[in-house]
Formats: C-alpha cells, structure tokens, sequence
C-alpha cells in the first residue's frame, strides 16, 4: 500500500472562519466543527483540521490542481481581492508564473500561511 497523508492540523487564530475562507476559495464544503477542529475535506484521502492556537509560525501549503480548478481558484481569489504572486518571496506582485509547462501562483491566508496552487 501506498503511504498516504490522511489529515494534517492547520494553526488558524479562528479555526472555523479559516476553514470557511479556506473552503471559500478552493470551492470546497465546510460542515461545521468536529470536536475542537473545523476540518476541510480536500479530497478522498485527505483533510485539512483547522485548529485554534494562541500563537503558531506560518506554513507553506501547496495545492497541485487542475487547469479548470486553477482558473476557478485564481478568479475566486482575484474576487476576494487577496494580493497573489509569482513566487514565495513575492506573494504580492500581482502576477501568475508559468514554471514547469504549468501554471502557478502565491497567496496568503488570514493567519500568514502562504499558500500555493500549481498545475505542473
């Protein structure tokens, strides 16, 4: 068997108002809390728990999609009107890169963890 990551804790400052703008802007469902966690299902073998924490370093999370699931990311984010970037260290100049033959770009959440959706 292939070795899969089942679920990964999320530091958030309000773990369900991080997993509604989380869900939000991946078009994905919130149900409400578990327990003391606000998780997000990404798909079939994975959950995202957003959890509360007084304090907590930002993350990097990157999120390999579709050509159609980029673009409807990319609009959703561009409506939120959330700065975007080309690049980790540039996660607010407004651009897409194209690295790889795909697309990508960078964007941070409301607790400081940057984000990244690719296609390649």
């Amino acid at each position: 068997m292939a070795i899969l990551l089942d679920h990964t804790i999320v530091p958030a400052h309000d773990n369900e108002a991080s997993a509604r703008f989380f869900a939000r802007i991946f078009g994905l469902e919130y149900s409400g809390r578990m327990s003391h966690f606000a998780p997000v299902r990404l798909n079939d073998t994975l959950v995202l728990d957003f959890d509360t924490w007084s304090s907590f370093e930002p993350h990097h999370y990157a999120f390999k999609v579709s050509e159609p699931e980029f673009d409807a990311i990319f609009r959703r984010v561009q409506e939120a009107a959330i700065p975007y970037g080309s690049g980790p260290r540039s996660s607010d100049d407004m651009s897409i890169n194209q690295r790889h033959g795909g697309r990508g770009f960078y964007f941070k959440d409301p607790n400081g963890h940057l984000l990244e959706v690719l296609t390649a």
